[in-house]
């Protein structure tokens, strides 16, 4: 998958600019699933908000969350992600298929994930 990235060399460089020693740094790939769950959840949240959709109850959630992480996995490829280096985060650099192709790479997300060490 590295190689079907447009503008890889730049993108390489952009990265060890800010990792300059490149450990634990990983160019590409699928996004992980907690990225995707975390993307899912702000979407929900925010298409309720916005009333898009009706309020969905608690007992519902989870179901609901499960349709829209589908539904986003194939939307959304990693630029760039850490390997965990530290146990209690990682974040993810992920772009929409589109956006990338359109080079709006100004509308990447960084995901930080947060554990429990």
């Amino acid at each position: 998958m590295e190689h079907e990235l447009p503008h890889l060399d730049e993108l390489r460089a952009l990265a060890y600019d800010l990792w300059p020693s490149g450990a634990g740094l990983v160019i590409g790939g699928y996004v992980d699933d907690e990225v995707i769950k975390n993307i899912a959840e702000q979407t929900l949240a925010g298409r309720e908000k916005a009333g898009e959709i009706p309020a969905i109850p608690i007992a519902k959630w989870y179901s609901h969350l499960e349709k829209e992480k589908h539904r986003l996995e194939g939307e959304w490829i990693s630029l760039a992600s850490e390997v965990r280096v530290y146990e209690e985060y990682y974040t993810s650099f992920v772009i929409r298929h589109d956006d990338l192709a359109a080079a709006q790479v100004d509308k990447a997300l960084a995901v930080t994930n947060f554990e429990a060490p």
